[in-house]
């Protein structure tokens, strides 16, 4: 009970600690990546697939990788599950809504009532086997990406909060994090249920990761500024003395 009501105070600390837009950023992201994978995206190799959960999956990875510089891995983890757990109580809500008897919007476009109404629940409302995917898939994901992070960065002593650290933690963390990422949702989801081959999986994980890698490294500038501007600001204050007075000196 005193574990419980000690981990219960430390989430209260650090989400009243954690800038709002981020939070919310960081959880939208979640949450959209996981809609948007039920897309597989119409490419002309028959070795390479890909879903569209990749055009905003890099966004969440930037969160994760701002946040563990800031707060810590034990942190930036603790938001990943807290994010997950909002993304699977929002696939509840859409899940209920597909249930309720009406007509999409679309109908009224297209005039296929069955067929427009019956793809859209389905979709809207989730598949079991991609949401049990996606949700492991970003656990694991988030784990392996926010303590290597921290790992990497570790390595970096002399000047920790430089350029090069940020840019040697980040881009590697989120390499590894987004192949598993990948990887583990293909192996789960798309070669069990979608037919996909090991050779698809591997690239789509390998593609994946090099396509996120690559918007993530677009906006890596902000992310750096922002970690500065955090430091600056003292940002996570309350987070930190919350940690100190239960755990003491770090």
């Amino acid at each position: 009970m005193k574990r419980i009501k000690h981990m219960m105070g430390e989430i209260a600390a650090l989400l009243a600690s954690v800038p709002p837009l981020t939070l919310a950023l960081f959880i939208l992201a979640v949450f959209a990546m996981n809609l948007l994978a039920n897309k597989s995206l119409s490419l002309p190799f028959d070795w390479l697939a890909l879903d569209c959960g990749i055009l905003v999956s890099w966004v969440a990875f930037l969160c994760m990788d701002v946040l563990t510089k800031q707060f810590g891995p034990k942190a930036a983890t603790l938001l990943s599950l807290i994010a997950i757990g909002v993304n699977l109580l929002a696939c509840l809500v859409f899940y209920l809504a597909s249930l309720i008897p009406g007509t999409w919007g679309a109908f009224f476009d297209f005039g296929e009532l069955d067929v427009i109404n019956s793809a859209l629940d389905s979709t809207v409302g989730g598949t079991w086997y991609v949401v049990l995917g996606s949700t492991v898939a970003f656990v694991v994901s988030a784990v392996i990406n926010n303590f290597s992070n921290w790992g990497i960065g570790k390595l970096f002593r002399k000047n920790p909060d430089g350029v090069v650290a940020y840019v040697c933690r980040t881009y590697l963390s989120t390499a590894v994090g987004q192949f598993a990422d990948n990887l583990i949702f293909a192996f789960i989801v798309s070669h069990v249920f979608f037919g996909w081959s090991i050779v698809q999986c591997l690239t789509c994980a390998a593609t994946g990761m090099v396509a996120e890698l690559l918007c993530e490294a677009l906006f890596s500038p902000l992310g750096y500024r922002i970690c500065k501007r955090w430091k600056q600001r003292g940002v996570g204050e309350q987070y930190f003395r919350f940690l100190e007075k239960t755990e003491g000196p770090a």
